[in-house]
């Protein structure tokens, strides 16, 4: 999906969604700037190439940044801003190490670098991040799993993840569900999920690497059905960005994960402030 003039917003959604996310966002900036907002590798209607167990290369967020270059190339885009939900926010942040002169901005919605997870996993984080430490599994125990009770598993994702009655539309939801709810899809997601084995060896080598760019993070504070989520007990969401950036800054929204579909207007008003004070 693309549309509009001015300055280039590249929208990457997250798991398990599509591009749809940003079904409540793009129209208020559509005025303003160029939106692109497109299914990444893996996931909607884009190609979800197999990957050999033990190949991390086909879904790693360097792969999945350079496809998204690659588009921008194919489109004439020079540079952009970048923001991300969920999975989208990883490959953001790749794209901008690895093509700093190109990222104008980043902004996260609700994430915490993928590094800083690890490091600081504690019981909290573990049982609120119960998918990544299933998806890491080797084949094919979690595409079996998940495969087997599909529908079960992504209703009980999308309930749990959201705390605003009415925010999942019921075209939003249908979209999601027939994007996701089949087998190649499962087999793509936990694939891209697994390759953060070699997305953390990809991370180590650029640790002392910061992202130049302005960073703006936005998260859900509304935790009560996911205790532990993003920081569990050992760190907060801002504190783990700073490791990663130069310039960051950011508030939580009184919401749950799906901060673009529960807080659109919000999330439109930081965007617009933050690319203003960008210049």
């Amino acid at each position: 999906m693309q549309g509009g003039e001015g300055p280039v917003v590249l929208l990457l959604h997250g798991y398990p969604q599509t591009h749809v996310l940003w079904h409540k966002v793009a129209p208020q900036l559509v005025g303003d700037y160029r939106i692109v907002a497109p299914d990444m590798r893996g996931y909607g209607d884009s190609s979800k190439p197999a990957a050999a167990p033990g190949d991390h290369t086909v879904y790693c967020k360097r792969t999945m940044a350079q496809d998204i270059v690659a588009l921008m190339d194919e489109l004439d885009i020079e540079t952009w801003h970048v923001v991300g939900h969920d999975r989208g926010v990883r490959v953001g942040q790749r794209m901008a190490l690895d093509n700093p002169d190109r990222i104008r901005s980043l902004t996260s919605l609700d994430v915490v670098p993928t590094q800083q997870v690890f490091e600081n996993m504690d019981a909290s984080m573990a049982m609120a991040f119960f998918h990544w430490v299933l998806m890491r599994q080797p084949h094919p125990v979690p595409e079996t799993m998940i495969g087997n009770s599909v529908e079960f598993y992504f209703d009980f994702l999308m309930e749990t993840w959201c705390a605003t009655e009415g925010a999942l539309t019921d075209e939003a939801m249908a979209e999601y569900r027939r994007c996701f709810c089949n087998q190649e899809a499962v087999n793509a997601s936990v694939a891209e999920y697994r390759s953060s084995e070699l997305d953390l060896q990809h991370d180590e080598a650029d640790r002392d690497t910061k992202l130049a760019c302005p960073v703006m993070v936005l998260w859900g504070g509304n935790t009560a059905k996911r205790p532990g989520w993003q920081t569990g007990d050992r760190m907060t969401v801002l504190d783990a960005w700073a490791l990663r950036a130069e310039n960051v800054r950011g508030k939580a929204l009184d919401c749950a994960h799906f901060v673009p579909e529960e807080r659109p207007d919000e999330v439109v008003a930081e965007l617009r402030a933050f690319f203003a004070d960008i210049g």
